[in-house]
């Protein structure tokens, strides 16, 4: 019982420290913040800020990494790479829980700032990477073998047109719920068109 309030204490203070570094970003700019200001406004330490996010960068890009590969890693015996990602993006499509003004000051203040899109991008070729490499094993193919890179490439391509996409639609003030299932009808069709191709798309569609 002890151990489980000490978690949701850790918890409080992790979102505490996060929402309170975004709300300074998107008030001020991410590089005019400094970590003294992000610990001192959430009534932290500095050595306790650092004990949650290792750098300022962290703060920002907290959640931004999807680890596809630990998906294929982790997916139960008898379902496929694709499945598991399909099973993994359809919840994801599905959750309500989302704090949509938060997601959208992230997307903004990332935007505004060529080292943090630098930095995403980054981020997303070593996923990319580490999902070839999940892939790979998946198939039981050499470590850097072109098909499974190939196969990450497209998979990693469709998740970002997915979040764009839904992004976009948060923007434009289309409501969570609605957004959240016209995402998972774009879940639906972009797992389909990895998984059978566009001219069986076609067909079903015709």
């Amino acid at each position: 019982m002890m151990a489980g309030l000490r978690e949701r204490k850790k918890e409080q203070t992790r979102r505490r420290i996060a929402e309170t570094a975004m709300r300074l970003f998107a008030e001020r700019g991410y590089d005019a913040v400094t970590v003294n200001e992000i610990a001192e406004a959430a009534g932290v330490a500095k050595v306790t800020l650092f004990a949650y996010f290792p750098s300022k960068e962290c703060l920002a890009l907290d959640g931004v990494k999807d680890d596809t590969a630990a998906i294929v890693v982790g997916r139960g015996e008898g379902r496929s790479p694709l499945g598991a990602l399909r099973e993994h993006y359809r919840s994801m499509a599905g959750a309500r829980e989302v704090d949509v003004e938060e997601l959208l000051t992230r997307v903004r203040v990332i935007a505004a700032n060529p080292a943090l899109l630098a930095a995403v991008h980054q981020t997303h070729a070593g996923a990319r990477h580490e999902l070839a490499a999940a892939l790979a094993e998946a198939a039981g193919v050499p470590a850097g073998d072109v098909t499974a890179q190939l196969m990450a490439g497209q998979i990693t391509a469709a998740i970002t047109t997915l979040q764009e996409s839904f992004f976009q639609r948060l923007a434009a003030g289309v409501p969570l719920e609605e957004a959240g299932l016209l995402l998972a009808r774009d879940v639906e069709t972009a797992f389909d068109l990895l998984e059978y191709g566009f001219s069986s798309i076609k067909k079903e569609k015709s």
